[in-house]
């Protein structure tokens, strides 16, 4: 009965993904500015036999896709010197009509307008940050003709907003005052979540 039940989950857990093998261009860039989040994905992906190359910019983005368009591509719309937009844009108008690149685009959280932007310029699917490796893998191989499963686990809506909240505290260096004016939040609330334990 164990055995059946455990079959059943695997069945359940078993997603119509394509095989990475079955590619002959398992080129995939990465375009994120977070540094450590980069390196990181790219070495998970690397491991999952892309052949990865990153780039930390709308700019570096875009010149790598004109020296060669990648099969696989993961952007972030948020970089520091503008829209992952553009990168999207330059890998669906590339020259190169051979390679049909499947892009994810990664988003903050209350970032969905410029996602659904995305997914109309090309992008297949996107993901809200932090997303694994395996969440990545999945969205690029997914197959297009059927429809991707919802996460096994996705994170709570609690959770994600106390992500953002966290993210943008860091980017304001840890100034409660000023994370509590971006966020227009009353100083002491916003002490009350730095003080509590992450959600689940």
């Amino acid at each position: 009965n164990l055995l059946i039940n455990l079959h059943i989950k695997l069945m359940k857990n078993e997603l119509p993904l394509q095989n990475l093998n079955n590619f002959d261009n398992k080129s995939l860039l990465i375009v994120d500015d977070d540094n450590p989040f980069r390196e990181r994905l790219s070495r998970a992906m690397e491991k999952k036999g892309f052949l990865v190359t990153q780039a930390e910019s709308v700019k570096s983005g875009i010149e790598k896709v004109k020296s060669k368009k990648p099969s696989f591509a993961v952007v972030d719309l948020r970089l520091g010197d503008g829209n992952g937009l553009e990168v999207v844009k330059e890998i669906k108008n590339s020259k190169d009509k051979d390679i049909n690149s499947r892009i994810v685009v990664l988003t903050g959280y209350g970032n969905i307008p410029t996602a659904v932007a995305a997914i109309k310029e090309g992008a297949i699917d996107y993901l809200a940050k932090p997303a694994d490796a395996e969440d990545v893998e999945k969205a690029l191989l997914a197959d297009p003709s059927k429809k991707p499963q919802p996460p096994e686990n996705p994170m709570s809506a609690d959770r994600v907003k106390w992500e953002h909240i966290l993210r943008v505290y860091e980017l304001c260096d840890r100034n409660v005052s000023e994370t509590a004016r971006r966020l227009k939040m009353h100083r002491r609330t916003l002490q009350r979540i730095l003080q509590k334990k992450s959600p689940k």
